[in-house]
């Protein structure tokens, strides 16, 4: 079967690029011919034979840019030329997706996001637009909804309003759920009536990842740590909902200088660097400067670990490095985090974000210390410092967490939710 991804931006880190990117490696491995319609290839090896460029797709185009903009940031009062400006461009990009349908005689189309998440306006109402032309199937990526973002996607235009109802989760006949969390598919079939399929993200378990190779060994050093240091790891991008400032508080906590907190990711994503701040602040208050490390310098590459002698490092190389990891986020559409550590076999400290971790993730049976709205308890403290400093039970953990990891959150696992996908769209 010839499938089609419309994405748009595909090769970067965002969750939704690396999950469409696992799709497309297990599609393959089925047997299936991929093509890809994009608005960017970031770090992508183009195939010029099936991967396209539509530039007015991008995020970052200025006729996306623009209409986003005018549409919730900056509105005008008179909301012609917005509405006009909309419906131009999202019939040239349904344009340009029914001649890429056509010449390259797609049989199932995949939205990635862009029919369920607002975020692009004229790529989404071009989807469904496109999808009223041909008529043929269409599997929705569903990573997130307007209504989950609080009030970022209600627009002061009853207009764009009404266009987001229109378009935004798509709903033609032939379009068809995959949503990644059991709250969601709840929460559509309760708003729309509309059935979905819960297709977790996925880990390949059968790759060797997280493991102490030549070059990563040194990492320690080019921090500035030494050997016989306790590593916690902080994998994820500095915004507020990460709650990083609970992994702070821990290392105070654990009293034990040769403990360190590793925060890998830049605060890019953290306007005007509040919660950055912030968290500096409190590392002062605390007095645990020397304890905390910002990394995002050194720890910044996708994928697996190189042999070279340059000093930077990938995920891998940093999750080979942890004693466990911290991850007390307040909210996430599922938790690749979560399922990284287990696939790196590092145990990891969690909140119980509502309303996924314990529906999705934690009720599988995982071996985690798990908080409760964040609140550092004594007995949650001791259990953290006895999975640290105990080797044997660091390590017994680690075993059992990855074989429940393969056994749920596999490319297998992947495999059967795609043969089950497309089953249903094509039937």
């Amino acid at each position: 079967m010839k499938i089609g991804f419309i994405i748009g931006r595909i090769g970067g880190v965002d969750g939704v690029a690396l999950e469409a990117e696992k799709w497309i490696q297990v599609l393959k491995k089925m047997g299936h011919e991929i093509f890809i319609l994009a608005g960017q290839f970031q770090n992508w090896k183009i195939d010029r034979t099936h991967d396209t460029l539509v530039p007015e797709m991008s995020f970052f185009s200025p006729e996306s840019y623009w209409g986003q903009k005018k549409a919730f940031f900056h509105p005008d009062t008179n909301t012609t030329d917005l509405m006009e400006h909309v419906a131009l461009y999202s019939r040239i990009v349904s344009d340009k997706i029914i001649k890429w349908g056509i010449s390259n005689k797609i049989d199932l189309f995949v939205s990635e996001n862009a029919s369920a998440l607002p975020s692009h306006l004229t790529m989404g109402m071009g989807i469904k637009l496109a999808g009223e032309t041909l008529g043929l199937p269409i599997i929705t990526h569903d990573h997130d909804f307007a209504w989950e973002r609080g009030d970022r996607y209600i627009s002061p235009h009853i207009e764009i309003n009404k266009f987001v109802e229109n378009a935004f989760p798509l709903r033609l006949p032939n379009s068809y759920h995959a949503v990644i969390n059991l709250n969601a598919q709840k929460t559509l079939k309760e708003k729309y009536n509309r059935d979905s399929v819960v297709v977790p993200n996925v880990m390949d378990f059968n790759v060797p990842f997280g493991r102490i190779t030549l070059k990563n060994k040194n990492l320690k050093a080019d921090l500035g740590l030494e050997e016989d240091d306790f590593l916690l790891f902080q994998i994820t991008r500095i915004v507020e909902r990460k709650g990083i400032e609970v992994a702070i508080k821990l290392i105070d906590k654990l009293d034990n200088k040769k403990t360190k907190l590793v925060i890998t990711g830049d605060y890019k994503d953290d306007e005007g660097s509040r919660y950055y701040n912030m968290l500096v602040n409190l590392i002062h208050e605390l007095k645990v400067s020397r304890q905390i490390i910002f990394a995002s310098h050194i720890i910044h590459n996708k994928g697996l670990s190189g042999e070279g002698n340059d000093t930077s490092y990938s995920l891998s190389d940093a999750y080979a490095n942890a004693s466990a990891c911290t991850y007390f986020s307040v909210y996430e559409g599922f938790g690749n985090a979560f399922v990284e550590s287990i696939l790196a076999k590092r145990p990891i400290f969690v909140n119980n974000y509502k309303p996924v971790y314990w529906p999705d993730i934690g009720s599988k049976g995982f071996k985690a210390v798990m908080l409760e709205d964040n609140v550092l308890t004594d007995d949650a403290v001791e259990q953290m410092k006895e999975v640290i400093f105990n080797k044997k039970l660091n390590r017994e953990i680690a075993e059992y967490n990855f074989a429940l990891g393969k056994k749920y959150f596999s490319y297998e696992t992947l495999e059967q939710k795609m043969e089950e996908l497309i089953k249903i769209s094509t039937r």
